[in-house]
């Protein structure tokens, strides 16, 4: 019966499922894409070339984690997570990283235009009822790394 529903466009079986953290529109055969990949028997230029088209929403550069789960035919789907919050703070208020010490020394500055920006980014990770409560989260955690929200 299942061979009879497979042929009739029944589920795939899936072989393999994992998580793999890659720089937005940077994925190349090289570690750690192209061992987690070629292990598993995926055509690896191809989800290259997928990934980095579908990764074009986010800054360049800035860490992803991708969700992949492989089938059997060796085909493959992946879903792309929004970006950790605190990347995407540290990009936008170009430092290098937080504050050791937050609320006593500040690591630098970051406007509220960045912070929507981020929000906006974000916002489909967030479980949130509106854009302006997904603002006050990326604010406080601005705050928590010793990043000061400024006008």
């Amino acid at each position: 019966m299942k061979a009879q529903e497979r042929k009739a466009g029944g589920p795939k079986e899936v072989v393999s499922k994992f998580r793999i953290k890659i720089p937005a529109q940077e994925a190349n055969p090289a570690p750690p894409v192209g061992p987690a990949l070629g292990q598993r028997g995926v055509n690896i230029a191809d989800f290259c070339k997928k990934f980095n088209d579908a990764s074009k929403v986010y800054p360049k550069g800035i860490p992803v984690t991708v969700h992949v789960t492989v089938y059997r035919d060796r085909s493959f789907d992946f879903i792309i997570k929004t970006p950790v919050t605190s990347e995407l703070i540290l990009k936008y208020a170009k430092i290098e990283q937080g504050s050791g010490e937050p609320g006593k020394k500040t690591a630098g500055k970051i406007s509220k235009k960045d912070i929507q920006e981020i929000a906006k980014i974000k916002l489909p990770d967030l479980n949130v009822n509106s854009f302006e409560s997904a603002c006050r989260i990326i604010e406080g955690t601005a705050r928590s790394m010793g990043v000061q929200v400024v006008e």
